[in-house]
């Protein structure tokens, strides 16, 4: 296993347990606003952010460790649902943060009332889980998908494995050409190979007085007899 593979779950798991309490909290204000037929945008949306978080991650970090080839492995699949985890998240925070300004302009600043401090508290609480699911989100899958261009670009098929395969900066080989070595020309010529003679040239040598002397070759003229040919008149 990997760093980064150590890296990865170790931050799934502070997602989970951020998760958990963010769950907890935005479930408190829903039970305080349910009775009155209203209720806080930013409570429903965290408890339904939370829990996909808490079911999903776990089936993805199970599957990865159980089976091999399975979508919800491959990076390209991570890359998506990790990225809307984390637009879900950051929506969250956003929205506890209008509550905030609009219950509390003046922030936790009421020493009188316990109750009313209590309730901004627990509102910083969940804008501040929020935020740091939203980042754990973000950077990881920021990260992975710089560490995925790299590995595409050296060669490897990196978006449709998991992350404990994939191979990000190792560089792929391609294989050699085979090359065959001079040794093997020096000798007798390969099987189906047929030599080609070369033209002999047209002539003869003369070796007269030890300077060889090239001799046109004889001209081929037709033989007279000196008799006219043809047919007697």
């Amino acid at each position: 296993m990997g760093l980064f593979s150590v890296a990865r779950i170790t931050l799934f798991s502070l997602a989970i347990a951020f998760s958990l309490i963010g769950l907890g909290l935005n479930a408190y204000f829903l039970s305080l606003t349910v009775p009155d037929n209203f209720y806080f945008i930013f409570s429903a949306l965290g408890v339904a952010t939370a829990m996909l978080t808490i079911v999903t991650i776990p089936i993805m970090l199970i599957i990865d460790f159980t089976r091999r080839g399975a979508f919800t492995s491959m990076i390209v699949f991570e890359l998506s649902w990790l990225f809307i985890l984390a637009i879900l998240w950051v929506a969250t925070a956003g929205e506890a943060i209008t509550t905030f300004n609009y219950y509390y302009p003046r922030g936790c600043v009421d020493t009188t009332d316990p109750t009313y401090n209590a309730y901004c508290m627990e509102l910083q609480a969940v804008e501040a889980f929020a935020f740091l699911n939203f980042f754990i989100f973000l950077g990881y899958t920021c990260v992975l998908l710089v560490f995925s261009i790299i590995g595409s670009s050296r060669g490897n098929n990196v978006w449709t494995r998991s992350v404990k395969e994939a191979t990000f900066f190792a560089q792929k080989s391609w294989p050699a050409q085979q090359q065959v070595p001079l040794s093997q020309y020096s000798g007798a010529p390969p099987t189906g190979y047929t030599p080609v003679s070369q033209p002999q040239q047209l002539g003869t040598y003369s070796t007269h007085s030890g300077t060889p002397v090239h001799m046109q070759p004889q001209q081929f003229q037709p033989a007279y007899s000196g008799q006219p040919q043809g047919i007697p008149v």
